[in-house]
């Protein structure tokens, strides 16, 4: 009793199975306070595989990333990835969106940014006008001061003297793939805010209001909700020979409504609807729904000078922050003159009912399979204190890969649920090397033989060599393909690692103990 106590003892010490009890203790605790991200096919959403015209560089590369996160955010979108495959492929994954959202991501994803240089109700310029410079912080003007520096075209320039002569302190708007030509139906709280004098710089009531400057340059008439039915909202903007509705904080049956009687009519107009603004901020609202920058306010007089060379500059509280918002305006500007086509080339929807059902489906299929790895593994040795150990390590190994996953924020969709799977099928194959090792892997070695550490030493090579090969075979997986399959290559990859770090080491030393009491 007395040796098989310190036998415990001496287990319980052991520094890999230490190693096993804390990883499994944090994974718990990770789990607990981190939620797993789950990828589109289960929690629902779209999937969309982008490819440029030609291959470009890694630079372009990023710059169109950026200007598809940044379209894609004033589209009012969220839980959004743009990930970058190679010179030529882009993975979109958008996450709990309707399949009419779904066309118009990618809509909007292969009509080419056009962006929109306004003043005074005037556009002045366009995407193809500008060429960007640079951004950064500019110290000279204060420490946490941003600037971006651009270029326009002489055109451009002569137009922007002309309206902007003598206006320093007027606003200066600048839009990204704006509502143009559209009726916009909203609620009195963002009709009084575009129409006030918050978006007018240092002008005040000199400068036209936001809701005027966009009527009169991009052709947007703004009108009030007033409780008009949805039928009077489409047969006003027919007869206005609008191209889109966007309903802005209005009651969700009416952009229901809406929606349906234009699908039902065949109408050629698009409806775009947005929920009311979070925390009551109705001057973001508007930015958002308008997709527009600044406004910006006139420095100095175009009259005077070359206007050809223009910055746009602004502060933040910390340095980090002005950095993070120079790159927003920098991709801003990029994103309405990118030099390369974008076409999707692929679509997968799924919907978020039936994405729930997959994750109750991979539930069941787990507990399903982590029972039938406890009875194999019984009948097989008709031991208990065998197969437990066993089912216990693939359950321990299956909760520290999750809480890697919630921990790096990796989306856990089906294929990376078949990694973890695999991962665990190859790891009861090792656990039954090592336990057949223990068993009935005896021979002679002279007139000896082999001690317990030869015999674990032997399936650990064994265990080594097959991860070795598995972790090779997925890198190319991961490294080289496009999708879905990364997703089962990390998560193989993951498991496998785990393995024979963790969780093979530890076994070994508990089936050493347990068997040594036979």
């Amino acid at each position: 009793m007395v040796r098989r106590r310190k036998s415990l003892k001496k287990l319980l010490l052991n520094w890999r199975v230490l190693l096993l009890t804390f990883v499994l203790i944090g994974s718990v605790i990770t789990l607990a306070v981190r939620p797993i991200s789950w990828g589109i096919d289960i929690s629902g959403g779209v999937a969309l595989v982008v490819q440029t015209e030609h291959p470009v560089s890694s630079d372009t590369m990023q710059a169109i990333v950026m200007s598809l996160q940044s379209r894609l955010n004033t589209f009012g979108l969220r839980d959004i990835q743009v990930q970058a495959e190679g010179n030529n492929i882009i993975l979109v994954k958008i996450a709990n969106v309707s399949m009419s959202q779904a066309q118009q991501i990618k809509n909007l994803i292969q009509k080419q940014g056009v962006l929109y240089l306004e003043f005074d109700g005037k556009v002045f310029g366009t995407g193809k006008d500008i060429k960007v410079m640079r951004y950064g912080l500019d110290l000279q003007q204060g420490p946490t001061t941003w600037a971006v520096s651009f270029t326009i075209s002489q055109s451009a320039a002569n137009e922007f003297k002309k309206i902007a002569a003598n206006k320093v302190g007027w606003p200066v708007d600048i839009f990204l793939d704006p509502p143009v030509n559209s009726l916009m139906v909203v609620s009195p709280q963002v009709y009084n805010a575009m129409n006030s004098t918050y978006f007018n710089g240092q002008a005040g009531s000199a400068a036209p209001t936001l809701l005027q400057r966009v009527e009169k340059a991009l052709n947007i008439t703004v009108i009030k909700y007033t409780n008009q039915s949805a039928q009077e909202i489409v047969s006003e903007a027919q007869k206005l020979g609008k191209d889109m509705i966007v309903l802005a904080d209005v009651p969700k049956n009416v952009s229901s409504d809406v929606s349906r009687i234009v699908n039902d009519q065949k109408l050629k107009i698009q409806v775009v609807s947005y929920p009311g603004p979070t925390g009551g901020d109705y001057y973001s609202y508007v930015k958002a729904i308008l997709h527009l920058y600044g406004p910006y306010t006139l420095q100095f007089n175009p009259a005077t000078g070359n206007t050809r060379s223009l910055q746009l500059t602004g502060s933040t509280p910390s340095k980090k922050q002005s950095l993070e918002q120079a790159k927003i305006i920098y991709t801003v500007l990029k994103s309405g003159s990118l030099p390369v086509k974008l076409n999707v080339t692929s679509m997968q929807f799924i919907s978020p009912s039936l994405g729930s059902s997959f994750k109750k489906q991979a539930l069941y299929a787990g507990v399903i399979a982590l029972i039938a790895v406890l009875l194999v593994v019984f009948f097989h040795y008709r031991r208990w204190k065998i197969a437990i150990p066993v089912a216990s390590t693939s359950l321990f190994e299956v909760t520290i890969i999750l809480a890697v996953a919630a921990l790096i924020h990796w989306n856990l969709d089906l294929p990376s649920i078949a990694g973890i799977v695999a991962a665990i099928g190859t790891g009861v194959d090792q656990q039954i090397v090592i336990t057949d090792e223990l068993l009935g892997g005896i021979r002679k070695v002279g007139r000896g033989r082999l001690g317990v550490m030869q015999r674990i030493g032997r399936a650990m090579f064994i265990i080594f060599a097959s991860a070795a090969t598995t972790i090779v075979a997925m890198s190319f997986l991961f490294v080289y393909f496009v999708g879905t399959l990364r997703g089962f290559a990390f998560t193989t990859i993951l498991g496998t690692l785990i393995g024979i770090l963790i969780t093979r080491p530890a076994y070994a030393e508990i089936a050493k103990y347990l068997l040594s009491e036979e």
